[in-house]
């Protein structure tokens, strides 16, 4: 049988501020885009001691969705707009950066004063060039609204787009599918080939995938059309699987910004360093444009 996997990549550790450090796959060297995804952060699992926490300031976005998801702990996000919205996990956060949005994300006092364990991803989702500049906009969705079920030992959960029959009422703008998996000792269940472009990313334990064990920071691409039967090892699992259609061309990815011009990226930057986002009520502090 042919290899269902077209690309392994790893994780690489990169530090928030604060200690808080994560797993940055995607962009990756060696792939730049699953579907739409063009970034993917993963955190924990870790127990943050009391007084500790994310602290995220605000800083500005264009030209794509935010999408967070969380196993364990809890953050609490404020924008722009006004909103300000604790994710526990299971529920849904997606953020339409759109033509300019600017955010924090930060830990609620009450874990912060206790302790918690933390647990998730973030990914960003690249915006189609007929929605680069549409009007930015946030959107929280409960677990309970969201497509669940079991299959084989594995309970999954779709978080955006569709996946075998199913549909997220999650806001999209592109074919895309996003899927958190939870799976017991030995579980087994093959990815859907609907969709052209598909990858599975390991969050915790370890899967098999045709004579290739993964594990966690791993991300495989699954090549188009393949046959991918995944089977949990002896710890279980849980797992992103992720990906879509194929980007309407290249973006380009400078810290927060994604476009599919230069031009824009560079107009933002100096959106940003001038003043000209709106800023988060509540949250006066921010993030200064890097160097580089």
């Amino acid at each position: 049988m042919a290899d269902p996997i077209e690309l392994l990549i790893q994780g690489r550790a990169h530090d928030l501020g604060g200690g808080f450090a994560v797993r940055r796959v995607l962009p990756s060297a060696k792939r730049r885009m699953v579907g739409p995804f063009i970034f993917l952060d993963h955190f924990g699992p870790m127990d943050v001691p009391p007084g500790g926490g994310m602290e995220v300031r605000p800083h500005p976005h264009i030209g794509l969705a935010t999408v967070t998801y969380l196993f364990d702990g809890g953050i609490f996000h404020r924008d722009s707009l006004g909103f300000a919205q604790p994710i526990k996990p299971g529920d849904v956060n997606w953020m339409t950066a759109g033509r300019g949005i600017v955010h924090s994300e930060r830990t609620e006092p009450e874990m912060r004063r206790t302790g918690f364990r933390m647990h998730g991803v973030q990914t960003w989702v690249a915006l189609p060039k007929t929605h680069e500049e549409t009007a930015p906009a946030f959107e929280h969705v409960e677990a309970a609204r969201l497509p669940a079920w079991q299959e084989q030992g594995a309970a999954l959960r779709l978080i955006v787009g569709t996946y075998a029959g199913r549909t997220a009422p999650t806001t999209h703008f592109s074919p895309i599918f996003y899927v958190g998996g939870e799976l017991s000792a030995g579980a087994k269940f093959v990815v859907s080939p609907e969709h052209a472009e598909r990858a599975l990313y390991v969050a915790d334990g370890s899967v098999t995938v045709g004579d290739r064990v993964l594990t966690v920071g791993d991300l495989a691409v699954l090549a188009t059309g393949a046959t991918a039967e995944l089977v949990a090892g002896a710890d279980g699992a849980k797992l992103m699987l992720l990906g879509g259609a194929a980007m309407d061309g290249p973006r380009h990815i400078w810290w927060n910004f994604v476009s599919s011009t230069k031009e824009r990226i560079e107009q933002a930057k100096d959106d940003w360093r001038a003043g000209r986002f709106a800023m988060v009520p509540g949250d006066p502090e921010f993030i200064p444009l890097p160097d580089r």
